[in-house]
């Protein structure tokens, strides 16, 4: 399925239902494709994953996040 631009930005819960459907999507702005809309294949993605990623994948400070959090923040709230 073809869908502008325009489409898109007055009709994405309509797009949203043919992706979740399991078609595909093609946005076209001034008549050429520039983006596709297709479904998750796997259900169980997610983005908010607990696994650590980037910068911090390998940090030995990020073993145990809570108390590297709770130690940043320890500073701030003291009435001192």
């Amino acid at each position: 399925m073809q869908a502008t631009a325009k489409d898109l930005r007055f009709h994405s819960a309509e797009l949203l239902n043919t992706v979740k459907r399991g078609e595909e999507v093609i946005i076209t702005y001034r008549g050429k494709p520039c983006a596709k809309l297709v479904p998750i294949e796997d259900e169980n993605t997610s983005v908010t994953s607990s696994e650590l990623f980037g910068i911090w994948k390998d940090n030995a400070k990020a073993e145990n996040v809570e108390n590297y959090v709770r130690n940043l923040r320890k500073g701030r709230f003291d009435a001192n």
